[in-house]
């Protein structure tokens, strides 16, 4: 008998790729995907169970079906849509990030068979501060923890991880923190936030930021889920990013999008107006990523998971740069542009 797989959340874009790709994996010999609706997509050759996470109907999946290995990947910032009942507030998508992942770890502590989890989680866990160090590693402790939203999910979601690794210290346990996904389909508030026309800013600040292309979720994912390579481990803690930075100045160049930059109070006040209108989910740990932003360590990505992404940070943004489209503004004609304004400005008087 070869592996069984159980994926969470794979009504979602990057939850379906990741099925058709494990699929493919030797020594996999049946995948099954859950969500609470279903896919809009195709999942090869996987089967489908439609199940809510937040309910204890999961641990009779688990156990019907003698899963060995969990992917949780619905644990995430934004809802599923306004198609199914229940999956479009914000309140749901708590709920199923902190209620579903601990009914889930409960079905998986009961569950024998269960010898790896793997867990999908955010770099929003350090949140982001006038104060934070330059560079966060895995064991860096953020300066202030994240107040709401999407980031404050995360930490309670690994929390309850710890705990769950703890109870079952036979299950090899790996919770994979990604930067800011990007690529050509990519569903996000960053994604929407960069497809406006203009983009507003916050003045006075140039914020360093981190992508992980979608492709290399995938592969990271499934390097996660797969028996260790030979002197790699595959459990532990994990900062999840492509090489280098991007600057938000530089981001806007690239998509010849022109900036508005704000005031931070007024950036605030703009973010609560654009969210309650459902036209951007501008939320205040965007706003803070977009002031001061944020950069991992990823050696031990490298050199304890074994895992080398594909694109760079730079890469990742290009990529879906050019699904996207121009903007406004040619790039090489904004690039011009703001090279001239910069070099009219008297040394010394630019923003720092």
């Amino acid at each position: 008998m070869g592996r069984v797989v159980l994926v969470t959340g794979v009504a979602r874009r990057l939850g379906g790729r990741f099925v058709r790709r494990i699929l493919r994996e030797p020594g996999v010999d049946r995948v099954v995907g859950v969500d609470a609706v279903p896919p809009e997509h195709g999942l090869g050759g996987a089967e489908f169970v439609r199940a809510d996470i937040r309910q204890p109907a999961i641990a009779r999946v688990l156990t019907e079906y003698a899963v060995d290995t969990v992917v949780h990947m619905d644990v995430t910032g934004t809802p599923l849509g306004t198609r199914s009942s229940g999956r479009g507030s914000r309140s749901t998508v708590k709920e199923t990030n902190v209620i579903g992942t601990m009914q889930l770890l409960g079905a998986c502590q009961k569950t024998p068979s269960v010898r790896r989890l793997v867990v999908k989680s955010t770099t929003s866990v350090y949140g982001s501060a006038p104060r934070d160090p330059a560079v966060f590693t895995e064991a860096t402790p953020p300066k202030s923890l994240p107040g709401g939203g999407f980031a404050k999910d995360a930490v309670e979601v690994e929390g309850y991880v710890r705990g769950f690794a703890r109870r079952r210290p036979d299950v090899a346990v790996c919770v994979l923190r990604f930067a800011n996904l990007l690529g050509p389909r990519a569903d996000s508030p960053l994604a929407e936030y960069f497809s406006l026309p203009v983009l507003p800013t916050v003045f006075g600040f140039d914020p360093r930021l981190q992508f992980v292309h979608e492709d290399d979720a995938v592969e990271v994912l499934r390097i996660a889920a797969s028996e260790p390579a030979r002197g790699t481990l595959n459990s532990g803690t994990f900062n999840i990013a492509g090489d280098g930075v991007v600057l938000l100045s530089q981001a806007a160049r690239r998509l010849g999008r022109p900036t508005l930059p704000f005031f931070l109070p007024s950036v605030t006040w703009a973010g609560s107006a654009l969210r309650a209108l459902g036209m951007l989910d501008f939320s205040p740990e965007q706003i803070r990523l977009l002031t001061h932003g944020r950069v991992v360590d990823t050696t031990q990505m490298r050199e304890t998971l074994g895992f080398h992404p594909r694109y760079t940070s730079a890469g990742a943004f290009a990529d879906f740069t050019r699904s996207r489209g121009t903007g406004l503004l040619p790039p090489h004609t904004l690039a011009r542009t703001v090279d001239r304004i910069a070099a009219a400005v008297p040394a010394g008087r630019g923003l720092k």
